[in-house]
């Protein structure tokens, strides 16, 4: 009686303080926020404390987000009499149209997952999983730590070439049977779980196609100074490498260390059947057929065109039209994932649609802080805001920032808004921060308190790590 009296007290003090959180902008006067930044400000703080503390499901969050979105930022506030200045302080006019948050329902993000959780459950339907960890973890023994290395090596070298949120449901569908067969009370559980996201997120900070951010980045770097005529600063392909390899090489071995410290394992053995044995009815020749295609296809995409995103539909079409995936495997996907992302995804449209993002980075006064204070706050900035919105969103409005202040601070361009990109791959404390870390949620095996301690102490490690060595490895590779 005790115990449920105190959970229910908790989940209470939650929902109120969301609540109260909620209307408090209501009431204040923030000054240089708009009004719709205000209302903006009211449904970010309900969203991150019903994030953070769950007292209710965290898609059940996104759905209340996106409906909040709905009734006070969007055209649809307009038709409302009590939506007070709902058409008021929106950079364009006049608000988006309520399709924009209803469209996150359906937003291509959503649709790579959804291609990966087709090929995972196939995955396990035919015993591809089980057969994969045999042949993964052979070379690493048999070792908690050393099968952790191994499943964290193996996914920060494919998310290199391959998307984040496509290797962490390729990987994921690997690691599972692994999970399962530990006891539910072994923490290395979690270990595992969050080994394979994060080694995803660190993994794509190694080449400029592992991630969007390092694209971005190189975009913001090739825009022409009117003054000088050149670009504001030169990176090819090999020379991100050189400097990025070797800082995810660290971050990797860091945040592999720092799992097996956190999580230890209750056995001194993890003990797999490693015997490889594959299924060969039609119905799994053509998955396959399909998985191979599918991740052909997202590892090649420089060479064929075909977005990562399109790719995912690939798998979905394919699976279902031929009957591998039914109609009762198909209700039995985790949908609660794809509503989560889409919360996120839709907090993103509205913190740009509002100006909030603008006024939030123009709090600080750039001009004043030295070279290191400058790259330690663009760096944390990017980290602090890609922990609750798309990191792609992050890079795309720090980066110019970036460079209007490095250039008005006499700063190294190309350092800071490399920091920026950094920055926005290292954020993975909750699971709204990434995709793969939404995966890794849905497992089950993972907590909100876990994946955040984890992953905020590694992000913090990985700042260190960026301000220490990132400078002379530019010079190494010829960027300075």
């Amino acid at each position: 009686m005790n115990a449920t009296s105190s959970l229910f007290s908790k989940k209470t003090l939650s929902l109120l303080l969301a609540l109260i959180g909620f209307l408090l902008p209501f009431f204040l006067h923030i000054p240089g926020l708009s009004p719709a930044g205000h209302r903006l400000l009211s449904i970010f703080l309900l969203a991150v404390i019903l994030w953070v503390t769950e007292p209710i499901p965290l898609f059940a969050t996104s759905s209340v987000v996106i409906l909040t979105l709905i009734l006070f930022l969007s055209d649809m506030s307009t038709k409302l009499t009590w939506a007070w200045g709902a058409a008021e302080g929106f950079p364009t006019g006049a608000p988006p149209p309520y399709t924009v948050f209803m469209g996150s329902l359906a937003n291509k993000v959503l649709i790579l997952f959804l291609g990966g959780f087709f090929i995972a459950f196939g995955a396990a339907k035919f015993g591809v999983d089980k057969n994969l960890a045999a042949l993964v973890i052979k070379p690493f023994g048999r070792r908690p730590t050393r099968v952790l290395l191994g499943m964290m090596l193996i996914t920060a070298l494919l998310s290199m070439w391959m998307s984040n949120t496509a290797t962490t449901a390729t990987m994921m569908a690997v690691v599972l049977p692994i999970i399962h067969r530990l006891d539910t009370s072994d923490k290395f559980r979690a270990a595992l779980a969050l080994g394979i996201p994060f080694a995803a997120n660190i993994g794509g900070i190694g080449t400029p196609i592992g991630t969007p951010p390092n694209a971005i980045a190189l975009g913001a770097l090739a825009k022409i100074n009117p003054q000088t005529g050149e670009a504001l600063g030169q990176c090819s392909f090999f020379q991100w490498m050189i400097f990025a390899v070797p800082v995810s090489a660290v971050l990797l071995i860091i945040a592999w260390g720092l799992l097996a410290l956190l999580f230890r394992s209750s056995k001194k053995e993890i003990v797999i059947d490693m015997e490889v044995k594959w299924e060969k009815s039609r119905q799994a020749i053509l998955f396959y057929a399909t998985a191979i295609f599918t991740i052909g296809l997202w590892v090649t995409g420089s060479l064929h065109g075909i977005d990562s995103y399109v790719t995912g539909l690939f798998p979905v079409a394919i699976l279902l039209s031929t009957g591998v995936v039914t109609t009762k495997d198909f209700r039995s996907l985790e949908w609660d994932v794809l509503w989560l992302v889409a919360g996120g995804v839709a907090l993103g449209e509205g913190v740009a649609a509002t100006g909030f993002d603008k006024w939030l980075v123009g709090l600080v006064e750039w001009n004043s802080f030295g070279a290191t204070m400058l790259g330690i706050t663009i760096c944390g900035c990017a980290l602090l805001m890609s922990t609750f919105i798309s990191n792609s969103a992050a890079t795309n409005l720090l980066a110019p920032i970036a460079v209007a202040v490095a250039t008005a601070a006499g700063g190294e361009i190309v350092t800071i808004v490399i920091f920026v990109a950094l920055g926005a791959s290292m954020a993975m404390a909750l699971p709204i921060s990434t995709p793969p870390n939404a995966i890794a949620y849905a497992t089950g095996c993972v907590s909100t308190k876990q994946m955040a301690t984890a992953g905020g102490l590694i992000a913090i490690i990985g700042l260190g790590i960026a301000l220490a060595i990132l400078h002379p490895l530019l010079k190494l590779a010829g960027v300075l």
